[in-house]
């Protein structure tokens, strides 16, 4: 099978899965709003967003070049994963085993620091999948990815529903997220032995090299951290006037940021598909092939990202009703200001795999920096006076400082500057998109179910008339070879 046929197959292959999972991951979301309420969801969202910032610095960068590393001709690939895995062992639970003992010197209810305690493990699991995962990206088998996100899913619904039902409260919904963790290692593990044989390893020599590579990767994801995983624990900690409590703000951020976090996991599993396959053409010189790759990448994700952050603007409180529930009506405004965030990451992220591709990923350290240390002060200034609207200006404001970095850099090195002509297409697309639900909300009905058709619709006629999509890229799957 040709290289982009087997690309094409696999992206469509994950957009399918992400479709399914998305719509099981927003109804365990659906579930657990309604069952902890803003208060005790506040609590859920604290637990994750602490846990998560040990998970993220755990990773050490190996994460991405892993994929890289292992897609070099004339590699030991036994040797380099079995060393990555046993790295990635090490720092999982040095990093991820003290969040339950720093936790206890912050200002959060016994419950956040119980909870802490028992999910800490399914932050474990996660991260030794990551490696797993740049396996699956070099055989371009991410279907094997895929069976085991839904499957983790469906079992992370089932136990919510059980726990639900038995009134098992925050610890059994904590409870479900390690059990799901620990069934999607397992068939992670089971699925890559067909394509290796990984046994940890600890040669520190090769730890060092590995170390050595990754290093800059590590610390752009520290910086990245601190910009986008500082707004809920800020939210969090900062003492401000609240007339519902500062975690029941904090739930309703959560919320919010849960469904950002759902849609934003499609531009990264697409980054992870390509980010062999643009490092494999940049490492043989065939920068044109290059280029190419990365210029459809952005066409597709502009396709996708920019009626999300248009139809939002429309549908925002009444998806956020219908996912979380009235409680979580005030959570739409948020999520009107996350939307932009998420398609900037959209647009952003492909370029941010390109440089890691190129090799080049020490240049956007300082952007990174940068970045961190003007949102922390933003997060600062303006959460105690806008709240929640605050943190969602200053998560706008880093992703599209990092997106526009990211593109600069690539410019400068691949002499690359995506072209506009797909973008012009896709948000016309969307203005007539928004255009047709605003008549549809005004004079047909404000049902959710019926705008979120006339929106899909809509847009795929739209896109399809302007032939931002082509005849050929519908066909191209079914070509012979």
């Amino acid at each position: 099978m040709k290289l982009k046929k087997k690309i094409a197959i696999n992206t469509i292959i994950q957009i399918i899965s992400k479709l399914i999972s998305t719509l099981i991951g927003l109804f365990s979301i659906g579930i657990i709003t309604r069952y902890l309420g803003n208060e005790g969801f506040g609590e859920y969202t604290t637990i994750i967003t602490f846990l998560s910032f040990f998970g993220i610095i755990a990773d050490l960068g190996l994460t991405l070049i892993s994929a890289r590393m292992i897609s070099k001709p004339g590699i030991d690939e036994k040797m380099i994963l079995g060393n990555l895995f046993g790295l990635r062992i090490v720092s999982a639970i040095f990093f991820i085993g003290m969040a339950p003992l720093i936790v206890l010197f912050f200002p959060y209810s016994s419950a956040v620091k119980k909870g802490v305690l028992i999910v800490f493990i399914s932050f474990i699991f996660v991260a030794l999948n990551q490696i797993l995962v740049g396996l699956f990206q070099k055989n371009l088998r991410m279907d094997k990815v895929s069976i085991a996100e839904i499957t983790s899913r469906i079992s992370f619904l089932i136990i919510v529903i059980f726990v639900t039902k038995f009134n098992l409260g925050l610890n059994g919904i904590l409870s479900a997220s390690v059990f799901s963790a620990l069934i999607s290692f397992f068939i992670h593990y089971i699925f890559s032995r067909k394509f290796a044989i990984i046994v940890p390893k600890f040669d520190f020599k090769y730890w060092k090299k590995i170390i050595k590579l990754s290093w800059p990767l590590a610390l752009t994801i520290f910086f990245n951290l601190l910009y986008l995983r500082s707004d809920i624990i800020f939210l969090s900690i900062i003492p401000r006037p609240s007339k519902m409590g500062i975690i029941s703000e904090v739930g309703l951020y959560g919320a919010a940021y849960r469904v950002i976090d759902v849609l934003i996991t499609l531009p990264f599993m697409f980054s992870g598909i390509i980010l062999p396959i643009l490092s494999k053409s940049w490492d043989e010189n065939k920068h044109e092939d290059f280029r190419n790759i990365l210029q459809k990448s952005f066409d597709l994700m502009v396709i996708l990202a920019l009626p999300i952050s248009f139809g939002a603007q429309f549908l925002g409180k009444d998806i956020m009703v219908l996912i979380a529930g009235k409680e979580f009506a005030l959570s739409g405004d948020i999520l009107k200001i996350l939307i932009l965030a998420a398609s900037l990451i959209f647009l952003g992220n492909i370029f941010a795999h390109a440089i890691i591709a190129i090799n080049r990923q020490k240049n956007i350290i300082g952007a990174y920096f940068f970045v961190a240390i003007s949102s922390l002060a933003g997060y600062v200034l303006l959460i105690p006076r806008l709240s929640y609207f605050g943190a969602a200006l200053v998560t706008v404001y880093s992703e599209l400082f990092i997106a526009l970095s990211s593109i600069y850099l690539i410019k400068k090195y691949t002499n690359f500057i995506p072209k506009t002509k797909i973008f012009i297409k896709a948000l016309l697309s969307s203005c007539l998109m928004s255009l047709v639900l605003y008549l549809g909300k005004k004079y047909l009905s404000e049902n959710i179910y019926l705008n979120l058709v006339l929106g899909i619709g809509s847009y795929i006629f739209f896109i399809i008339l302007l032939k931002g999509v082509s005849k050929e890229d519908i066909s191209f799957l079914f070509k012979k070879e």
